[in-house]
Parts: C-alpha cells; structure tokens; sequence
C-alpha cells in the first residue's frame, strides 16, 4: 500500500485563481445533490427555488447555502439578486426542460462568460444552442444513468463498459483463481500493457481501496486476490473489415465429392429441413405444388417435342406453359362442331385430351400456389399491425422491470451488448418497441411467473416510485433468492437504508450519479462517461491542457499518482495518433489532450491543485559497465523529469541519491528500469536533509 503520509497534500506553486461562486436553480432532489458536491471541492453556493425545499435529502443543506432565494430563474431581477454576474457557472437543474432553457437565455445576457450547465433531454436542441451560446452544456439524468443500470444487470466480472472515438474500453473486476496464468507468475505491475491497466489490488474482495494505485507493484498475484483492472479494444476498425472467403477451385471440389463430404453435408441437413416441413405445413403444400407442376411442364415438353420433331424446342416450352398457365382456348382457339380448329387439325385425340388435362391440372395447382402466395401477403400485411414480440428468453437473461424512458435506455444498451432481455410493464407501450424484446404487458406479480426469474441473471427495477421499486426487489427475492438484483431510486438516504438492510440489492441513486456529472461539467471538465464502482462513480474525463493549467508541464507519472487518476488517452497537440494506455514519461504540455479515470475525489485535487506529497527517494549505488553510466543518466531524466544535468552530474559521483522526490510506484520503475541497464539502485524514504 501507498504511504500514509503520502496522503498529505502540497498545491501547485502556479495554479490560477478563479471565480468560485456558483448558483443552482431548482432544488429538487437534483439540485440539492449538485449543492452538497460543490461544497466538497470548496466552491461557494448560491440557490433558487421556487419556494422553500420540503423533502431535503441533504439534512444540512441550508447550511451549505451561502444565499437562498425565492422567485422564477427565468426573471432577470431574480437572477441579479443572486449575483449572476459574478457566478462561474450556473447550473439549471429544475424539472423542467422549457424553464432551463428559457433560465439559460436570461443568465447569457446577464452575464456573458458564465458557463452554463442545464438539464435537458432536447439532444438536437441542445447541439445548436451549444454553438449558439458558447460555454454551454446540456445532460439529461435518465441518459447519466441508464449506462450504471445496464453494466449492473451484465453482473459477472463487468463494472464499466464506454467508448471514446472508435475505442472501446471495459473495466472488469476478476478475483485470482489457482489455474489463471497470472496467479504466482507475474507481479501486479507486469500487468501492465498498451492495452491493459490494474486500477486496484485488493486481499479481500468485500474492502476495496477508494483511490488508485492503493497497490503494490512488486507483489505476487496470489491466489484469491481480486483486481480490477481496465483494458481497450479495436472492434470498430475490425468490424467494418468484410471477411474473404477463400475461394475453392475444381479440383477441392472434385476431392469433396471422391471422398462422399458433400453427400453427408446433404445428409446431415436432410432432418433439419425434415422438421422445417413439419413446422410449416403451408411450406409443404408449396413445394408439393410447385414440384408438380414443374414435372408437369418438363413432361409435357418432353411429349411435344416427340410427337412434333420438327417444332421448336423453345416454342414447346412456352407453350406447356401457357398450358398449365390455364392457356387451353389461347392455343386451340374457341368451340367450332363444323371443323376440328386450324392449330388441332393434325393432332391426334390423346395428345388434345393430354392438353386439356395439362390445363386442368395447372390450374388447380398453380391456383394453389397463388392462394398461399395471397395468404402470406395478407399475413405479412396484418403482422405489421400485431403486437408481435420476440420469446421469452429461458435462461440467463436480464429482466427489466419499468419500461419508462430510463427503462428504454438500459433495453438498448443491453441489447448492444448483445444481452438477452425480457421487460415488463403495467402499461401499454408504442408498437415500435414490441419488435425489440419480448415484453409483457401485466401486473408485476402475475409478470413474474412468466419470465423465468429462477434461471435469469439479473431483475433490474426502474419505475418511476421509489417504494415500488423496493416492493417489487423483495418480491423477486422471495421467489428466487439467488437473483440479482438493482433497484433505482432518487433518494440518497433511501439508497443506503436499503442497501444496508437487503445486502443483496444494488441500489443506484440516479440524483446523485448525476449530480457528479453536473457539478464536474460546472468547473469545466468534459464528462464522456461515467460507471459506478463500490458505491462511488468514476467518471471519465477529457482534459485540453492551457495555460496556467495545474496540468501544464507534468509528467503523467506525476498526474496519476499525483491527482489519483488513471490517463487512458493522450494525444500530442499537433493531433498526432492517440495513445491508448500512455506511458508515465510523457510530459503535457498547452493543448495537448488527455482522457482520465477520475473520481470526485480527484477532480477536487486537480481544480484545486493539491498533489499527493511524493514521499520515495531512489538511491544510485553503482554501475557496473562503463556505457551504464550514459544510459542511466538518460532513464533517470526520462523518468524522474529532472534535467539531464542533473541525472549526468548523479551519475558521475556515485553512489548518491537523486535529489528529486518520486512517487512510490514512479520511484520503483525507476529502479527496474536501471537495473535492466546494469545499474544498481535502491528506494529509501524522502528525506529533505
């Protein structure tokens, strides 16, 4: 474990000074959640509500307020008397969408560099009022946390699941068993790769660590030790890459054939297509018809061309055809008793009587085959407007309880990740949705009987009523108690009641995800993602190094085990190719982009730019070849960020110690990477003597 005192704090000499005053209109649970995390990052806060909040989910939340005002936010009168013109950001927060908007009109003209930060599901609305208004940014709770549902009901090993650009990432939690590769083989840091990185290491699974790199590198996996640990993935590239088939010449065929494969593919496929036949009785009747009526025409073409050798075959094909088309009267012409008609004069009475037959029998047969024909356009035709739906799942699916818009939302992104599930609602729902999953359309308790909750996965409950929810969580218990289940609520106090109470629950405060999201986009930041983990949320988020920025000039060494973050993505100012899994030696400089793993708890550290004390000296003892000493020097800057003058006057008086300070895990990559270069060194406690 990282020390203790390593939790200390030092600020960046060089961090700006901004404006840290901040309004929230609408105190609805939302906005009182929003209020409680900018007093977490040291803002000051301001409110406006209606009138005075009744149900408040953050018991000191008046306390937290440095003003309280009462009125319409849409009016400039009241928005000045809240000090707009001094606010970095406003946050709109209110139920809803047209007030936030209308709010955000008002707070523009008042003050044109507030940043604005407003709740609103009007994807393409918001869009253009981004590039109309400029420091503007829209988020609709439903969407934060849809995705934390929906990566719940995957349960197994998944805790995140996003995508930046064509790169998808997954986070995953897996606990060391005795017959994995990696157990009493590699050190946690060998895990390491360009697309792997270990965010914790724990013993004990029930107590998970709540910053990053709470690991130590040098350590053994060991059996039952649990990691989790975040790795990317290509498939957009790969997917749209078309497969070629290999082309087979002649002669594999020809071997094929010699050595019977294709006769007993052929056989093989022979009881499949048996119970096809036997599953569509309309099929049946179809090809028995249309098998007749082919033989027919061949038979018949066949007996004209013998009786009429000089004819053409062409001319006797079509017209069997037209025979079995119901064409008697077209070839032999109308009833004549005074003589035979001109085409039937030489043709003797068995071969008229044939023809007529021929007619007789195609008529039957191919007005059969247009009956079908008609039936299925008609059946297709009527399907359109049934309430068709896919079955019912039989095992390990996710049965989705709520079908509302954050019940769509997990529906579609399970279905995305290829996830079997059933839903279930008490009301009717559009026509269109029925063609997406199998759903049922019933009382909940009569609904659970029909959708095999012994053998699913996961019941995820996201009704609109929170006690609802908690109804429906202990009656899926009681029938299978080995289910999972997720519950959604808006309350925070509710979530950890009940997640105290009914241990088997997962309950996902979808006020508070938000919130997170909200308040990290007020200071600036832009939020790509976000997953929960062990009741906290990490977000994902992009930064555009400026100047004065307290990321400008780190190491992503210092930036990881600095701020506690985790960088996935860096990509140079001059939009070079990104860099999946960034190595710790690159140093940000002003426009550079870079995408962290982050919590609350970091983001506070990085806008106010306090650092973990670095809290590790590495010790130079020795190099035991003459171009070791070159060599050294060069690893020591890189890694370290000293000058080279500094590694190079280090490396010519050894032993010694490098006068900077490191990180553990920066300090202990630096001593394997010298000992690779024969150089031998050691870490010792920072010591400013």
């Amino acid at each position: 474990m990282v020390s203790s005192s390593e939790n200390n704090y030092q600020p960046v000499k060089n961090s700006p000074t901004k404006l840290d005053k901040f309004l929230v209109c609408g105190l609805g649970s939302l906005g009182q959640h929003c209020v409680a995390i900018l007093k977490e990052y040291g803002a000051i806060v301001n409110a406006i509500d209606l009138e005075q909040p009744q149900n408040l989910q953050i018991p000191n939340l008046l306390n937290l307020l440095e003003n309280l005002f009462f009125g319409d936010c849409r009016q400039a009168s009241v928005l000045e008397q809240a000090d707009i013109s001094q606010c970095r950001t406003i946050i709109l927060a209110t139920g809803n969408e047209r007030v936030n908007i209308e709010a955000a009109f008002a707070a523009r003209l008042l003050n044109p560099q507030v940043r604005l930060v407003i709740r609103s599901d009007k994807k393409n609305l918001n869009q253009l009022l981004s590039q109309t208004l400029g420091n503007f940014i829209a988020f609709e709770p439903n969407q934060i946390s849809a995705s934390g549902f929906a990566v719940a009901a995957l349960g197994d090993e998944h805790i995140g699941y996003f995508q930046v650009e064509e790169h998808q990432f997954r986070v995953v939690k897996h606990q060391i068993q005795m017959h994995d590769p990696w157990c009493n083989q590699l050190h946690i840091h060998e895990l390491n790769t360009q697309n792997l990185r270990v965010l914790y290491h724990t013993y004990d699974a029930s107590v998970l660590p709540k910053e990053f790199h709470q690991w130590e590198p040098e350590r053994k996996l060991r059996p039952d030790d649990t990691i989790i640990y975040i790795e990317v993935k290509e498939q957009f590239q790969s997917l749209k890459k078309v497969a070629i088939k290999p082309q087979r010449n002649w002669q594999q065929l020809w071997q094929e054939i010699v050595l019977g494969r294709v006769w007993k593919n052929f056989q093989q496929q022979i009881p499949s297509w048996r119970r096809k036949l036997h599953t569509y009785q309309s099929l049946r009747v179809a090809i028995i018809c249309g098998l007749t009526v082919i033989f027919l025409w061949c038979i018949g073409t066949i007996i004209y061309i013998l009786n009429y050798p000089h004819s053409n075959v062409v001319e006797a094909f079509y017209g069997t055809a037209v025979l079995l088309l119901g064409g008697y009267g077209d070839l032999f012409g109308g009833i004549n008793f005074q003589t035979p008609p001109e085409p039937a004069q030489h043709m003797p009475g068995w071969l008229r009587l044939f023809s007529l037959a021929l007619t007789l029998t195609g008529i039957g047969f191919v007005g059969v085959l247009y009956a079908l024909l008609t039936d299925v356009l008609l059946s297709s035709r009527f399907q359109f407007f049934k309430s068709y739906q896919p079955l019912i799942p039989v095992k390990n699916h996710v049965v989705l309880i709520g079908l509302n818009r954050v019940g769509q939302r997990v529906a579609a992104l399970l279905e995305k990740f290829k996830q079997p599930v059933v839903g279930i609602s008490s009301t009717g729902l559009g026509i269109d949705f029925f063609h997406k999953i199998p759903v049922i359309i019933d009382s909940i308790t009569d609904a659970l009987g029909k959708v095999n909750l012994a053998n699913s996965k996961s019941v995820v409950v996201v009704t609109d009523d929170d006690m609802e929810n908690l109804e429906i969580a202990l009656m899926v218990h009681a029938q299978s108690p080995t289910t999972r289940v997720i519950i959604r609520t808006y309350d925070r106090n509710f979530r950890d009641n009940v997640a105290r109470l009914f241990p088997y629950a997962q309950v996902i405060c979808t006020s508070a995800i938000s919130a997170e999201v909200f308040v990290a986009a007020a200071f600036g930041e832009n939020i790509l993602s976000l997953f929960n983990f062990d009741t906290q949320s990490i977000l994902v988020v992009e930064y555009t190094i400026e100047v004065g920025d307290t990321l400008n000039g780190l190491l992503l060494a210092e930036v990881a085990y600095g701020y506690g973050v985790v960088p996935i993505l860096y990509q140079n100012f001059k939009r070079s190719p990104v860099k999946l899994m960034p190595s710790d030696n690159i140093q940000l400089t002003v426009g550079d982009r870079l995408i962290v793993l982050a919590n609350t708890n970091s983001l506070q550290r990085i806008e106010r730019g306090e650092m973990f004390n670095k809290t590790w000296q590495v010790e130079i003892e020795k190099a035991l070849a003459e171009d070791a000493i070159f060599d050294g020097a060069n690893e020591i800057s890189i890694i370290s960020g000293c000058s080279i003058g500094t590694a190079r006057k280090l490396m010519d008086n050894l032993p010694g110690q490098l006068p900077k300070a490191l990180y553990k895990q920066q300090a202990l990559r630096l001593v394997r990477r010298l000992s690779k270069l024969r150089v031998t060194a050691r870490l010792k406690p920072f010591s400013d003597n």
